[in-house]
């Protein structure tokens, strides 16, 4: 099977995916432990639960998505070109976020602490370059994404070109033997083994420069995800075998989390194991669980999504800008939300949900999809240009003269 045509179902997981990060950013301000630029007075362990779940192959699975993108991206096109591509699409908005989009996310942050100038007094500070949280004002946030993987395309623009060349048929028919059985889940050694012997000295910081762990991490999935739609018939094989990778992160997801809720972890004191070999193990769970859930969604995703919509070009020219936009409405709103009283987290966390799904989309289709300039801002496609309609001639019919003699 030929994947020079877009695959329907790798755009349906896109717009599912970017969904799911509207669940969790929303649900960030009313989640225990884990900080956010805002939070509510009272939090819930549960939704941290529920939070926890997601973040495990949210990122994971559009990271994989990405891959493909950038496969489909580099028809046609010279190394060169390419990158003046995701030039425009990636490092355009990035630039566009970091200076429009997030300060008003930390400006509201700010106030919750206390600040009392106006935007314009603060907006300056933005210009000190000083990095966020640091004191600084300076941050790409919700942005590292498209950093990234800018970053990615910008590394390996040579090879992806390599890799959709004829020069590499001859990799590719190799690749083709992992399509057999259940090999193609050897995939996911690389980021079992990185990420095992790595995430220990370098947490997760979406900063670039501390983030040695996760940097490489998420690269593996954009790596498996190009290697995979290169390749058809490894497509083919996550689909045959999608049962499997389910079971994989089912059943992987099942002992981490009752492992956790016993707090039989390797850095609480019920611990049992003193073999540094035992803490590896429980560390390895983790990305096992990632690649088993992005994996399985892949292959369910071409078994029963491989189909057309009419609402599915707009969806697929919306999620980008909505991406973008997502997480600044959901700081703007959470910060009268959260003054709220007597009222509960789930009742605040619906209303941010909605409220945002709905200022986002309105936003994206008042004033982002119908302007040249704000949807080169936001890394869209130009908008098609109305094709010419062409009316055939008709030949004119000259009335008949009779003459009388």
């Amino acid at each position: 099977m030929e994947t020079s045509q877009r695959q329907t179902y790798l755009d349906w997981l896109r717009i599912i995916s970017i969904l799911g990060v509207l669940f969790f950013h929303s649900a960030m301000p009313f989640v225990s432990e884990d900080g956010w630029h805002i939070k509510n007075a009272q939090t819930s362990n549960l939704m941290m639960e529920s939070n926890h779940f997601l973040h495990l192959f949210r990122m994971p699975l559009l990271f994989f998505i990405s891959g493909t993108v950038s496969y489909y991206m580099m028809q046609r096109r010279s190394t060169l070109s390419f990158i003046g591509l995701r030039f425009r699409r990636l490092f355009i908005p990035l630039l566009v976020g970091m200076f429009i989009i997030v300060p008003p996310q930390i400006y509201m942050e700010r106030l919750a602490h206390g600040y009392k100038g106006s935007f314009w007094d603060w907006y300056p500070s933005v210009f000190n370059f000083v990095p966020y949280p640091n004191g600084g004002s300076f941050s790409w946030h919700h942005l590292w994404f498209i950093a990234y993987l800018f970053i990615y395309d910008l590394i390996f623009a040579p090879v992806f070109t390599w890799m959709i060349s004829p020069k590499s048929d001859a990799f590719k028919q190799k690749l083709a033997v992992l399509a057999q059985g259940k090999w193609v889940y050897l995939l996911m050694l690389p980021d079992i083994i990185w990420f095992t012997f790595t995430s220990w000295d370098y947490p997760e910081t979406n900063d670039l420069i501390h983030d040695g762990c996760y940097f490489v991490y998420w690269l593996f999935f954009v790596l498996m995800g190009f290697i995979c739609i290169t390749q058809p018939k490894l497509m083919d094989s996550l689909e045959r075998n999608r049962r499997f990778a389910l079971t994989i992160g089912f059943l992987s997801l099942m002992t981490w989390e009752v492992m956790r809720w016993n707090k039989i972890e390797p850095d609480h004191a019920a611990w049992p194991f003193h073999h540094i070999i035992f803490s590896y193990a429980f560390t390895a769970l983790r990305p096992t669980i990632a690649c088993g859930w992005v994996l399985a969604l892949v292959g369910y995703g071409k078994h029963y999504l491989n189909r057309k919509h009419v609402v599915l070009n707009y969806l697929n020219q919306a999620v980008y800008p909505f991406y973008i936009l997502h997480q600044t409405v959901i700081v703007l709103i959470v910060y009268y939300i959260v003054q709220v009283q007597n009222e509960s987290i789930l009742s605040k966390y619906i209303y941010t949900v909605g409220i945002t799904f709905f200022v986002t989309v309105l936003t994206y289709h008042l004033l982002i999809r119908p302007y040249a300039l704000t949807r080169f801002l936001f890394g869209m496609k130009p908008k098609d240009k109305p094709k010419p309609v062409i009316v055939a001639p008709t030949e004119e019919i000259q009335p008949t003269v009779i003459l009388s003699a």
